[in-house]
């Protein structure tokens, strides 16, 4: 064989050598993913009773929908029997990664199917992530079929993770954040201290999700509401930075306290394109609304539900011309019947 053949082959052999090397990397990479995965609590199992309305749209396929539930639970529980403290949809562009958050307030009234009219986050509580978003599905004429639900420690433990997110806090706010760090502490078994001063900061988890339960200041639930997109912005915008320990980190504490109903490649499917998302809009609903009593419960109503649909699909899937379904004029016409006139 001459020489020049011998290197050819020299150059092949380490070609060849370091493919497999990055192949064997890659499927590392790939079973370890799986393996924190697997530490997930998938339930797949009330799939296939979340119920929609018959949607008249083509914008809304161009979009995954997740909806993002932390339950106010005293003892972290997951699972039903527990009220969304926090509903949040994410809408993902699936051309753009563009991504939406909307906030729906807790309060608001709804039709929970088979259950009757009454506030949105006790359909978690009667029914679990099947009836909550069927609620959702049904009120607001979306298709949302993915959930992720999360607890006031997972949240505390990923900030922490992070290094801590900026966060402005006023004098008004100071005194609530540090009454909810003290239950905090109680609910987590923590001993994280008061903050000692209002303003511009850098807080650590404990204190951060104590400013996104803070509903008593002017503004009350709605104002809690834009707290805690602006949480999981600074939590989304900052994870984009770290290095793949810090990511490795968050994963492998937060995988075991998430619920949720996607599996390993729907995870997979959502990781892949990380650094390619950005939050570039976030709102609260409904968008016009009275806050009242009605049998001497408050509630947020809608003052008129078709239109704030309407609303919504224009500002989630940019259609601009949304008609709502029959459903949704049905419950838009009872709700009229019953909103304090001002």
């Amino acid at each position: 064989m001459s020489s020049k053949k011998k290197r050819k082959n020299k150059k092949l052999k380490i070609v060849f050598f370091f493919i497999d090397i990055i192949l064997l990397v890659l499927i590392a990479g790939f079973v370890y993913f799986f393996y924190l995965t697997g530490k997930t609590n998938v339930d797949k199992s009330g799939d296939s009773s979340i119920t929609s309305n018959e949607i008249d749209s083509d914008s809304i396929g161009g979009y995954r929908n997740i909806a993002i539930f932390g339950v106010d639970s005293r003892n972290n529980a997951l699972e039903k029997s527990t009220h969304s403290d926090t509903i949040v949809i994410a809408s993902i562009n699936k051309k753009t990664k563009d991504v939406k958050l909307l906030s729906i307030y807790r309060d608001t009234y709804v039709d929970i199917p088979e259950r009757g009219y009454d506030k949105i986050n006790a359909a978690y509580f009667r029914g679990g992530y099947p009836l909550a978003l069927s609620t959702i599905n049904k009120n607001f004429d979306l298709d949302v079929k993915e959930y992720v639900t999360v607890n006031f420690d997972a949240v505390c433990k990923v900030i922490d993770l992070l290094g801590g997110i900026e966060l402005d806090i006023t004098k008004e706010e100071l005194k609530y954040v540090n009454g909810y760090t003290k239950e905090l502490n109680e609910i987590n078994g923590t001993n994280v201290g008061k903050l000692k001063s209002a303003g511009t900061q850098v807080v650590n988890g404990t204190h951060a999700t104590a400013y996104a339960r803070i509903r008593y200041t002017k503004g009350g639930d709605f104002k809690r509401a834009e707290r805690q997109r602006i949480v999981i912005n600074k939590i989304f915008e900052k994870a984009k930075t770290c290095d793949v320990l810090t990511i490795n980190s968050i994963v492998n504490e937060m995988f075991p306290q998430i619920y949720t109903n996607l599996d390993s490649l729907d995870m997979l499917d959502l990781a892949k394109d990380i650094f390619s998302y950005n939050i570039v809009d976030q709102a609260g609903f409904p968008f016009e609304k009275i806050a009242d009593y009605y049998k001497k419960i408050s509630y947020v109503f809608p003052v008129d539900l078709s239109a704030n649909v309407t609303e919504l699909h224009k500002f989630l899937f940019d259609d601009q011309d949304y008609v709502p379904s029959s459903t949704v004029q049905e419950y838009s016409d009872f709700i009229k019947g019953i909103v304090p006139q001002k």
